[in-house]
């Protein structure tokens, strides 16, 4: 996409995007399965699940292992293995602090758009020290399809009363940039676990290393430093 971008919204994505939590999710479900026995190239396996929401990694586990598979003794190694390292805290990633200190500064729309629950955005949002920033958070109890599919960004723009091409979307895995692209967002992408596609390069507008970089093409192709948000662009707020 060339030219100047016509910003009203930005949508980030939560996991891997503005928390520093996919490599969490990763080390904690590949314990989980090698305490139980499953070795086989969990690797790759939990990379292709990198960006979805928990019910589709758990259909690929099924799909994997077979029915008899024992998810819910999964499920609790994982969610062990995962508070206790949450425990030592949650770190953001780089550039998001200023980022969104500076979406605030412009009084841009902003909001969540994840595949976690409401209750695990909140509670992560919150460990990270960033949940009184957002008033809109768009999770997977929000839709009946979550990502790829592209109802999670369809649902954001209407929040705000914008047409999603007004809006730019961050992402940082392909099944993110899938989504936010046949939404008809504006789709930059940070990788963070998964190296991009060749799908997801035809498919963003950039692809750059980190969340600083996200502001400064804002600034550059955006004229972000110089818009003057009025009222009838700004969020229609809902109570997350």
């Amino acid at each position: 996409m060339s030219g100047r971008w016509n910003v009203s919204a930005v949508l980030l994505d939560m996991d891997g995007t503005l928390l520093d939590t996919e490599r969490v999710y990763f080390d904690s479900l590949v314990a989980a399965l090698k305490t139980h026995g499953y070795t086989d190239d969990t690797m790759t396996l939990c990379q292709a699940m990198v960006g979805l929401p928990g019910p589709d990694c758990e259909a690929m586990l099924h799909a994997r292992y077979g029915e008899s598979f024992p998810l819910a003794e999964i499920s609790r190694a994982f969610i062990t293995n995962r508070d206790e390292i949450l425990g030592a805290g949650l770190p953001l990633k780089s550039g998001a602090v200023e980022l969104l200190d500076a979406l605030q500064a412009a009084e841009c729309p902003m909001a969540i758009v994840t595949s976690s629950s409401l209750r695990t955005a909140d509670a992560h949002l919150q460990l990270a020290g960033i949940r009184h920033r957002f008033e809109t958070i768009l999770t997977r109890d929000d839709v009946v399809r979550g990502k790829p599919s592209p109802d999670l960004y369809l649902l954001a723009a209407a929040r705000f009363s914008l047409k999603p091409e007004a809006c730019v979307a961050v992402e940082d895995s392909n099944h993110g940039v899938t989504a936010a692209h046949a939404a008809g967002a504006i789709t930059i992408m940070v990788p963070d676990m998964v190296t991009p596609t060749d799908e997801s390069r035809a498919r963003c507008a950039a692809i750059v290393p980190d969340l600083g970089a996200v502001l400064e093409m804002l600034r550059e192709r955006g004229g972000f430093d110089r818009r003057s948000f009025q009222p009838s662009l700004r969020a229609k707020r809902s109570n997350p």
